[in-house]
């Protein structure tokens, strides 16, 4: 690579390797441009490195751990489990090295070039690459901003050893005796309920009055009532006001339904949100548009307010889903090559990997009513499934929600065991404009938790087979 005043040429520059930027840039090269992808830490981004991969990693460790020590009701009895938590790290960090080693390979299959460093816009057509040595210019044709997001920091609660954002709580090197949990968002819920499979006391400081608030309160219960079995604790309505580092842990002050509380513990875990990472690139100046919120603007087919710039995932608006942004790093690609691809999906998937696993997708009851839907919406409980029964987890439902004068599905949510996979034959039937008669009437292998999906639209239609109506 030559370094200096030299400008390097690409049709396409995406900066950011995350779930959006590297798809974005394998679809771009696949259409024949010559891409160039940009990416100051490390390949995959935020998700493969320090969120979705490795804290499912931890989950699923978690989940390991206690149901060797209590899975007595299935006959099943064993003396003296423990945990090796470096080996457990050592494990998680192999899962991430092989999907990001993975990533990187793809990259290069595709013949697109990987430049490490920070990226700064000097123009509408070029940016200035950084690293510790060096900085180059690239010229492009079109560019797309994959930056992502990064951990809200309250300023009474700044970061420390002991006051961690997720990546610090995915980085531990022991299992905490104690901790708290400010937030009881997906990521607080996901990671208190992997360390409390694993012992650690958790304490859950939630401003609100339920957990999981994209959720409908019956399921949020659900996993509030299996998280209290393990011994975790909620404080609802409560402030988180300060926090006082000790020799070994933490004090942290909160207000809770206006009496004023304070809880000790080894960390406190700080998961209140995430902000758009678009500040200090340069946007600004060559007129990009942003929200108040440091969203970027874009249209349909994730372009900004510069024509030859586009922007995906966590910096513009909707959900921060790494499923979202990779749809949207094919939406652009496709849109810089000429396609008349744009964003018009009907739905997308949201899913905590919590205990119970929760999804949704489309409407809610709630929501399609309040959109002036006459609807129908039917439940089926896990506990009248073969396979849940044989699975020993038979806490949950799936409702589905079909308009009253066709039956088509628009809504549905999972609570149970393998709802993160479930969801996606739901998706699928309000993509492509399924009924509830069309699910009820396609096969579903016996014995699976796929068969709710064809009860729960039995249901719909009225005539369930294995519960009563």
């Amino acid at each position: 690579m030559v370094v200096g005043d030299f400008a390097n040429e690409v049709d396409t520059l995406v900066i950011g390797s995350g779930p959006g930027g590297y798809v974005a840039a394998i679809r771009a090269a696949q259409l024949g441009q010559k891409v160039t992808i940009v990416e100051k830490g490390e390949m995959g981004g935020v998700c493969l490195n320090v969120g979705c991969i490795p804290s499912k990693a931890l989950i699923a460790a978690g989940h390991r751990y206690h149901n060797a020590k209590h899975s007595e009701d299935m006959g099943i009895i064993a003396e003296q489990v423990s945990i090796n938590f470096e080996k457990v790290q050592e494990w998680k960090a192999s899962v991430v090295k092989k999907l990001t080693g993975g990533v990187e390979g793809l990259l290069k299959g595709n013949k697109v070039e990987i430049v490490r460093g920070e990226a700064y816009f000097a123009s509408e057509n070029s940016v200035r690459i950084m690293d510790e040595t060096s900085a180059q210019t690239y010229n492009f044709k079109n560019c797309i901003i994959a930056t992502g997001s990064t951990p809200i920091e309250i300023p009474a609660f700044k970061y420390t050893d002991r006051v961690i954002n997720s990546s610090g709580a995915l980085a531990l090197k022991e299992v905490p005796k104690k901790m708290v949990v400010i937030g009881g968002g997906y990521i607080g819920i996901e990671l208190a309920g992997a360390y409390s499979n694993m012992g650690t006391e958790i304490v859950v400081l939630e401003g609100s009055n339920q957990i999981l608030g994209g959720f409908e309160k019956q399921m949020a219960k659900l996993v509030e009532k299996r998280l209290k079995k393990n011994g975790v604790e909620f404080k609802m309505e409560a402030m988180a006001k300060g926090v006082e580092e000790t020799e070994n842990g933490v004090k942290v002050t909160a207000e809770v339904k206006g009496k004023e509380e304070v809880f000790e513990a080894d960390y406190c875990l700080v998961t209140v949100g995430r902000r758009p990472n678009t500040s200090d690139i340069g946007l600004e100046q060559i007129g990009v548009e942003l929200t108040d919120r440091g969203v970027v603007k874009i249209d349909k087919q994730c372009r900004t307010s510069v024509s030859n710039i586009y922007a995906i995932g966590d910096i513009v608006e909707g959900p921060p889903l790494a499923h979202k942004a990779s749809y949207e790093g094919k939406i652009a690609a496709e849109a810089i090559a000429g396609e008349k691809s744009e964003i018009d999906y009907l739905a997308i998937p949201a899913v905590v990997f919590s205990d119970p696993e929760l999804a949704s997708v489309g409407y809610t009851e709630a929501e399609a009513k309040e959109a002036g839907f006459d609807v129908v919406a039917s439940k089926f409980p896990f506990a009248a499934n073969g396979r849940a029964l044989s699975l020993n987890e038979t806490d949950g439902f799936m409702k589905l929600v079909t308009r009253k004068e066709d039956g088509l599905v628009i809504g549905a949510q999972v609570a149970g065991p393998n709802a993160s996979d479930m969801i996606a034959e739901l998706g699928l039937a309000i993509e492509t404009g399924m009924t509830a008669e069309d699910i009820a009437l396609t096969i579903h292998a016996h014995p699976s938790l796929g068969e709710i999906t064809m009860e729960a639209a039995e249901v719909a239609l009225g005539t369930p087979i294995h519960i009563v109506k």
